[in-house]
């Protein structure tokens, strides 16, 4: 097995693949997503420029709006060079280390994505449930404890991947599915025993994306319980208001996965465009469309857009 501990020249390289069987409108998919990067990165960092600047957001809500922003970032960053080399100059190899990097922080950032939105829907709960203890909950320090919590353990859960790939043989043609490299995706081509690989990648994603997605319902159930005790109906839609923009938010980040998952077991007959649009739209939308919808929603940073765009206030 020592072997198998290849040196670095040892190591296998891999092939990205763009959009298979629509090879001749690959230069409209770099348009396009390199608008799709273009608004996510200015969306994002726009985002946190009015949280830093505006005093009336600096309390916990924003605060994690601002992570989740930075994590956003962090995704778009993390995918942008092997897409644009792929789409627009058609370099499509990329050597062990490099892929292996590049997994390690799309999962990280994905995974911590998951901590964050689970953070947020703690603090709606302690918002619209205990609304009287909320400034003694969720206290700056705490706020940091979590965010730190959330870091710590994605990085925990990521660490071991490159690692466990390393050890095992690459034998076949190593032709990725996606323009950037995937655990699912690479775990298809060693020729030796990945039971290991497969077991570990069962435990972390049960026990990130499925407890945090549990307990992300458990909080609106909560939530909702307490809504439906409010006697006036708009106080009611009132309270719920609130909760829109994460509740768009955890959708647009679960659907597409829970999709993604679906047509890689189930969808093996489909195109294999399909899967590749998919995981598209389970890594290029939600960074994109977290800070339109936080934009529209929240008041103060519409208002501060629009002093910024137009020079008006809203």
């Amino acid at each position: 097995m020592e072997d198998n501990f290849h040196n670095s020249s040892d190591l296998p390289s891999f092939t990205l693949t763009g959009l298979p069987g629509l090879e001749s409108s690959q230069h409209w998919m770099f348009l396009l997503l390199g608008a799709l990067y273009a608004v996510s990165i200015v969306g994002n960092a726009l985002i946190l420029f009015i949280i830093k600047e505006e005093q009336s957001l600096h309390q916990p809500m924003y605060y994690f709006l601002s992570l989740l922003s930075v994590n956003d970032l962090g995704v778009s960053f993390s995918t942008l060079p092997t897409v644009l080399t792929t789409f627009c100059f058609h370099l499509r190899k990329i050597n062990f280390d490099s892929c292996m990097a590049q997994m390690f922080f799309i999962h990280l950032f994905s995974f911590a994505e998951s901590g964050i939105l689970l953070a947020m829907s703690f603090d709606r709960y302690v918002a619209i449930c205990n609304p009287l203890r909320y400034a003694t909950v969720l206290t700056d320090a705490r706020v940091v404890c979590m965010a730190i919590s959330v870091i710590i353990r994605s990085f925990c859960m990521v660490f071991p991947l490159p690692f466990l790939l390393k050890r095992l043989t690459f034998c076949k043609a190593n032709v990725l599915s996606h323009a950037y490299c995937l655990h699912p995706d690479l775990i298809r081509l060693p020729c030796g025993d990945i039971t290991i690989n497969n077991i570990f990648g069962l435990f972390i994603v049960i026990s990130t994306f499925g407890l945090d997605s549990a307990l992300i319902l458990l909080s609106y159930v909560l939530i909702l319980r307490s809504v439906l005790a409010i006697a006036s109906r708009e106080e009611r839609l009132k309270t719920l208001n609130t909760c829109v923009s994460h509740i768009c938010a955890v959708l647009m980040f679960y659907v597409p996965m829970v999709g993604v998952s679906m047509a890689a077991r189930y969808g093996k007959h489909a195109p294999k465009y399909v899967h590749t649009l998919m995981s598209l739209i389970y890594l290029f939308v939600p960074p994109m469309l977290n800070p339109v919808i936080y934009s529209i929603k929240t008041k103060e940073i519409r208002r501060r857009i629009c002093k910024i765009l137009l020079g008006t206030k809203l």
